[in-house]
């Protein structure tokens, strides 16, 4: 009876706790709202302008020539490969394996970047005004984690084959497969073919949510950055929780 007491009693505990917390944030995006002239629809309409505007930045920015290969989000070897064209070095044709290979998975994510917008934009539309009142009351990236979410796996399966394709078409994984068949004629080197597909899909979406949580923080802290009234007017009320 003792222990049926303990346990029901933590249970309620850990009911009240959990309530107290989500009336607080209740409260807090309530105090926000009061006292001003910003309605509820015109903060998750402010939030979605904030959040399109950042993804359509991110996208335009990494889907661009270079867009991935000659910023802080390049796409580099992964391990396996690097020992590969660690030992192809010596190697007649093969000498340039690194940079060669690097490029070209760049140039794969930066094609690929295209397909992110529509579905951010129905992630966006779908977000309610508690997921909105979330975010503004969150932390500075709340609302790239609302995206990781809501959007991480339909991006990785719309990512992965539009990247095997891209692959094909900058050639390479002709080219990896003919460098890891010379690879694998190298005596005494443990046989390998490391697969570049799902390398290049998650280092391409870690770009991507990165770069719109870079956009989010912006619009959050810089006034310059809300080129709206909309904008200006919810986030001016996140300035001052």
């Amino acid at each position: 009876m003792q222990k049926l007491f303990i346990t029901l009693s933590i249970v309620f505990f850990s009911t009240a706790f959990a309530q107290a917390q989500l009336d607080g944030m209740l409260k807090k995006g309530q105090q926000m709202l009061s006292g001003s002239a910003i309605s509820q629809d015109e903060a998750g309409r402010g939030l979605k302008e904030a959040l399109n505007k950042g993804v359509d930045e991110a996208v335009k920015s990494l889907s661009a020539q270079d867009g991935y290969f000659k910023s802080p989000y390049k796409v580099l070897m992964p391990k396996e490969a690097q020992a590969v064209a660690d030992q192809l070095k010596g190697v007649p044709g093969f000498s340039n394996v690194e940079a060669e290979l690097t490029e070209r998975m760049n140039r794969a994510a930066e094609l690929a970047a295209k397909k992110a917008t529509p579905i951010f934009a129905s992630a966006i539309k779908q977000m309610t005004f508690q997921d909105a009142l979330n975010i503004l009351t969150g932390e500075q990236n709340a609302a790239t984690e609302y995206l990781k979410k809501t959007t991480s796996k339909q991006l990785y399966s719309e990512f992965k084959p539009v990247i095997g394709q891209s692959l094909d078409e900058v050639n390479a994984r002709e080219y990896w497969r003919n460098a890891v068949n010379a690879y694998n004629k190298i005596p005494l080197v443990q046989k390998t073919n490391p697969e570049l597909d799902d390398h290049v899909t998650q280092k391409a979406l870690d770009g991507l949510f990165s770069l719109v949580e870079k956009k989010e923080r912006s619009i959050r802290s810089d006034v310059g950055q809300r080129d709206s009234d909309l904008l200006r007017k919810v986030f001016a009320k996140q300035d001052k929780k």
